[in-house]
Formats: C-alpha cells, sequence, structure tokens
C-alpha cells in the first residue's frame, strides 16, 4: 500500500469508496454523487496549497497495481495545532486484510514524527466494529463515547473516541 497526494483525477476511483452504501454505512453521509465527490476532492487539493496547511488527503494505493483504492485524512484542529483528527475509507473489496491498521499506524507516523503532533484522535460510529480493531491494533487508546455526536442520514448516531499520543505512542 502507497499514500500519496489526492489529486482531482481521483474524483471517479474514489467514488468507489464515498458513493458505495457498504463503504458509507458508518459514516455520517449517505453515499455521495460523482459530482459531490469530485467537490470534496477539489476541496482537498485546494487545502493543501493553504498556509499553514490543516488538512492531509491522501489517496490510499494498491501496492501491486497503484490503483486508488482508499482515503486516508488528517485534518489538524485550527485552534489546537498541536492536535489532528484522522479518518479513513477503504473500497469493499479491500477489506478484512488489515489495511485498515496499517493506515491508521502510517498517519500516526505521519502525524507525529513528520508533523510533531502531540495528540491523534479519531471517532468512529459504535457498530464499526473493524474501525475499533483497527485503531486499538494501531496503539490507539478508547477514550469514551459522544452521545449523539453526528446527524446520519438515519438520524443521531453517537461517536467513539480513540486517541494517540506522541509520548505514549514513542513509549510502545
Amino acid at each position: 500500500m502507497w499514500l500519496r497526494e489526492v489529486t482531482e483525477s481521483d474524483a471517479a476511483p474514489l467514488h468507489a469508496i464515498y458513493g458505495d452504501p457498504a463503504a458509507t454505512q458508518h459514516m455520517p453521509f449517505p453515499p455521495r454523487t460523482v459530482g459531490q465527490v469530485a467537490e470534496v476532492v477539489r476541496e482537498a487539493v485546494a487545502a493543501a496549497a493553504e498556509k499553514p496547511r490543516r488538512l492531509y488527503a491522501l489517496a490510499v494505493l494498491d501496492a501491486h497495481d497503484r490503483s486508488v483504492i482508499g482515503v486516508a485524512r488528517l485534518h489538524i484542529d485550527a485552534e489546537r495545532p498541536h492536535c489532528a483528527e484522522i479518518g479513513l475509507g477503504l473500497r469493499p473489496d479491500h477489506w478484512g486484510r488489515g489495511m485498515g491498521t496499517d493506515l491508521v499506524r502510517l498517519l500516526l507516523t505521519f502525524g507525529f514524527k513528520q508533523l510533531g503532533l502531540h495528540r491523534i484522535w479519531g471517532a468512529r460510529a459504535p457498530a464499526n466494529l473493524p474501525a475499533q480493531l483497527a485503531m486499538l491494533t494501531a496503539g490507539m487508546v478508547e477514550e469514551g463515547r459522544l452521545r449523539h455526536h453526528v446527524a446520519a442520514p438515519d438520524g443521531w448516531r453517537d461517536s467513539v473516541i480513540h486517541a494517540a499520543i506522541e509520548d505514549e505512542w514513542r513509549g510502545r
């Protein structure tokens, strides 16, 4: 698996994630159209040029054929620039291979080593057990539950928060 910056040509392959009902079942939005995904990609490309940079949207590439199979995001908090939120999505045909755990590890390494962050966190739907396993296996700690945190297509949804702290992470 490889990571690179998202480009505008990634809209169609990323639609295989953002437009798929299975891939978006735990996301706080319904499946998106190709046009909506193109807009998300345009926003990510624009964010890459901002100073200071707050959003890193990275295309996840298959190790063999370099096709786009996912997306990984790291968003630095503007008010707390030592903290960032991570998120990721993979095409369903790549689930169950440990790639989620690998992606979380890559994002933690990038955030702590390259960006000098102190705290990195992620939120998941309570029913998203693969995300729970990926974050725990990658070294994140489950911190708690935010009730009715996200307005999802089928109503309010709780979020379970996982986080890693730089000095604890380095000590692993």
